[in-house]
Formats: C-alpha cells, structure tokens, sequence
C-alpha cells in the first residue's frame, strides 16, 4: 500500500500509527480508516505529545471558523438557500442552526446590557424615592396631592347639609320646585353635570382617605391581628392586600426574608403567602432598581425566543400546509432567519457605538427584504402568494412577540430578586 492512495497524512495518523481496533470504543477498524465509523475517535496509536496536542488545537479551531464563514456568507448572500441545503443533507458544511442561533442571541443581548444604558434609571429612581414620604408604594392620599382634608369635618358638614336641605324641601315647597328646575339645567348642560360630580367626589375622596388611614392606623398598631384577617379570605384582590401589607412592613421593619415574617407577623406557612411576600420584595427592588431590572429581564430574553419560535413555527406550518416540508423543516428556516436578525442587529449595535447613530431602523428595512426573499427562494412561491404570506406571517410575529415581551416583562416584576 505504502503512499498510495494518498493515505499517509504526516503526525499521528501516517499509516506506521493506524489500529485494527478503536482505542475508545472497541469497534474494528480498517488500516485505512483515519476516524473511528462509531465513535468518530481519531484513529492513531501514537502517543500524543505537545505538539501533536497544539495541532489538533489549530486545526479544530480552524475548521470551526471554516464552518463559521461558510454558514455567513450562505446567510447574507443566499437567502433561503441555506436552509434548502441542510434539510437536503448538506450539514457538514455550515454550523448547527440550534447552536448557530442561540450564540448569536447571547453575543446580541451581551452586547445590548453592556452599554449599561438604564443605569440612569437607578439614579432616578434614588432620587425619587428620596422625596417620598408614604409608607406604601401601592396608595395614595390627598394629602400627597396637595390636597388638606380634614375627613371627620367634611363628613360631619357634609351630613349636616343635607339634613338643612330635606329640611327645606319639606317646609318649603318652593325649594323642592327648585330643586327639580336645577336638576333639569344639569340635564340639559353635561359640563355644568361634570363640574358637581367632581364637587361630589370629593366627599367619596374623603371616605376613601379616612378608610385608608384606618387600615394605616390597623397596620401600625397590630399588624398580626390585621394579617390574620387577610388570611381569612381568598382571591385575588385579597393577595393583592397580602402584597401591599408585605411590602409596607418590608420597608418600615426591613424584613429581609418570609421566615422573619412568618415569627413576627404569624404568618401561616402558605405557597399563597410566600408568593406575596415574594412578589411584594421583587416589586419594591424594581422600584428601587429600574434600569438594573430592565438589564436583567432583557438578559432573559434568548432563553425566551426559544419558547417563541417553535409556536411561531406552527403558524408557519399552516400557511405552507401544503408543501413538501415538515414541522422541523420549517424550524430550521425559522432558526436561520432569527439568526440573521441577530446579525444584522449586533451589526447595528457596533456601527451605533462606533460613529455614535441609530442605524436599527436601516437594519430592520434590511431584514424585511430579505425575509422575503428568503420564502421565495425556500418554499419557491409566486411573487402575490410569497407577499400576502409574508403580511401575514409578519402581522402573527410581531402580535406573538408583544405578547411575550410583555408576559416577560410583567412576570419579571414578580419574581426579580
């Protein structure tokens, strides 16, 4: 055999060095086989030294970039065309669209929560905090409008004239007459209606603010006794009562976690109670930490679009029912395109740090043509079917990624820590 065939490669794989029987698994190998058909060990008896160790390195590491630039250049330059190759078998060729994606997705939201951009939000928040003086960052009170009502005084005048008034009405025919013209006035004039009703909601304001400073007063005093009423009932407007009395004590007595508030407050050891105290934290750390909670959520976010995906797919699936390819088919082109947007969008990120612009919309303008032009090249549809598909396809993405962005957002609020 000697060099024939081209089989004697220099290092650990001349020939001199090649095994009957794969060192890793046992399985038996040919002379001429360079790599293990079960394993995919290299095939080599030779004893690996530091050399050999750094050339295997180099050369790995080499046929990843390899990989890397052919699996770009079919994404920029070839639209749709990448995908049509990997389902037909041509894999080895470009990176696994899985991985491919999901380090992408990682060096985008990387970059995005470096720039640190919301840290101003934490300044802010500090300095606004600062200047509240409320126990509860759940309530109101008129008082912290500028608005001074005594709520005793304004229910017992309040009380007061309007039995002055049926007094009247009833001596005094006269009044009732009036009474009735006036009301017809207001009938005929909805500003004049407008302007009583927020005269008469101030006494509802006045209700609502003693009522208020009688749960205050319940909180302060007793708050064990007033838990226990809360533990009392059920629903969700009772948890929410649960998350406003937590987060009022986390703040006055700085209760750090729910075993200090079950020994204070005898607090029963429930999943709903953990829950609020748990929310009621997160939500008061969100307050103070804005920006650092925008940076953590958005750091979330490619684990999210794992989830998106595979659901958008399905819709896709629909609208290609018809055609030659299956679920994972249509994943894979879901997969390759995400990670175009990637790109283009980490190309944004580098240009906007570099000459100080906003060049995203340019980058989405971008990757809309080339969505296009990828299903017409993958699916291989009429200019009219590809366009009212991609209107709709479209008009369900961004429908899907609103509402998970914001399921994101509002489950973030309750659970940052």
């Amino acid at each position: 055999m000697g060099k024939k065939d081209g089989l004697i490669t220099k290092g650990r794989y001349e020939l001199k060095f090649r095994g009957v029987t794969c060192l890793n698994c046992g399985h038996p190998l040919d002379i001429s086989d360079k790599y293990c058909p079960n394993c995919s060990q290299a095939n080599s008896t030779k004893k690996l030294t530091l050399k050999d160790f750094f050339d295997e390195f180099f050369s790995s590491l080499i046929n990843y970039d390899s990989k890397l630039l052919k699996t770009l250049s079919a994404l920029l330059l070839r639209p749709g065309t990448i995908t049509k190759d990997y389902i037909e078998g041509k894999r080895i060729t470009y990176t696994n669209p899985f991985r491919f994606l999901l380090s992408l997705a990682f060096l985008y939201f990387l970059m995005f929560t470096y720039n640190n951009r919301f840290a101003n939000l934490d300044e802010a928040a500090k300095k606004f905090n600062g200047t509240i003086t409320s126990d509860s960052p759940f309530s109101f009170n008129l008082e912290s409008m500028g608005i001074d009502i005594d709520s005793a005084k304004m229910k017992s005048q309040s009380e007061k004239a309007l039995k002055q008034l049926d007094s009247l009405k009833v001596n005094n025919p006269g009044v009732k007459i009036g009474l009735q013209e006036f009301d017809s006035i207001k009938a005929k004039d909805p500003d004049l209606a407008t302007q009583l009703e927020q005269l008469d909601s101030i006494g509802l304001f006045a209700k609502f603010n003693e009522k208020k400073h009688h749960k205050d007063s319940l909180i302060a005093t007793n708050p064990a006794e007033y838990f226990k009423t809360l533990q009392e009932k059920s629903g969700f407007g009772n948890f929410s009562s649960k998350v406003e009395f937590f987060a009022r004590v986390i703040q006055r007595d700085t209760i750090f976690n729910f075993e200090q508030a079950m020994t204070r407050y005898q607090v029963n050891k429930t999943w709903n109670n953990r829950m609020a105290f748990n929310s009621a934290n997160s939500i008061l750390r969100v307050i103070q930490e804005p920006g650092s909670w925008i940076n953590a959520t958005i750091s979330k976010l490619p684990f999210i679009i794992f989830f998106f995906l595979p659901v958008f797919t399905l819709f896709i699936s629909l609208v290609y029912i018809r055609n030659k390819y299956n679920y994972t088919d249509h994943l894979i082109f879901s997969f390759h395109n995400q990670s175009l947007f990637f790109i283009l969008l980490i190309l944004s990120l580098t240009l906007d740090a570099i000459f100080n612009i906003s060049s995203a919309g340019i980058f989405l303008l971008i990757f809309g043509f080339y969505l296009y032009k990828a299903m017409r090249n993958f699916y291989g549809q009429g200019r009219f079917k590809t366009i009212v598909k991609y209107l709709f396809l479209n008009t369900i993405f961004l429908m899907l990624a609103f509402f998970t962005i914001l399921a994101t957002f509002t489950g973030s609020v309750f659970t940052y820590n």
